[in-house]
């Protein structure tokens, strides 16, 4: 049986403190990391540069994705805000951390 494709990104904005935090669920693959892409890069155009991705319910994370967050990062702190990710998943923890991207990202 194929393993059902799924991704899910919500947003709140917490304008008391700033924060654009963003919320995903399922896998982020090649073709749902774009959308990650857009969205987060949207936010930061919009000036929303302070920016939390809780990736607690994310069971798969690709190069594209590790990539997307990275850069993300990078505008983020270019940008003058910051980026981090909270309560990341298992998978998302070792995935990061095979790259070396743990403290630098959570």
């Amino acid at each position: 049986m194929m393993k059902k494709e799924n991704f899910i990104m919500t947003k709140e904005r917490d304008k008391a403190q700033g924060i654009t935090k963003f919320t995903v669920t399922g896998r982020v693959n090649s073709k749902s990391s774009s959308v990650l892409k857009f969205r987060l890069e949207d936010s930061i155009k919009c000036g929303e540069t302070d920016i939390v991705l809780n990736m607690k319910n994310v069971d798969f994370l690709s190069s594209d994705g590790i990539r997307t967050i990275l850069n993300t990062y990078k505008e983020a702190e270019k940008s003058g805000g910051k980026f981090r990710i909270e309560e990341p998943s298992q998978t998302v923890r070792n995935v990061l951390g095979m790259v070396a991207l743990n403290d630098l990202l959570i």
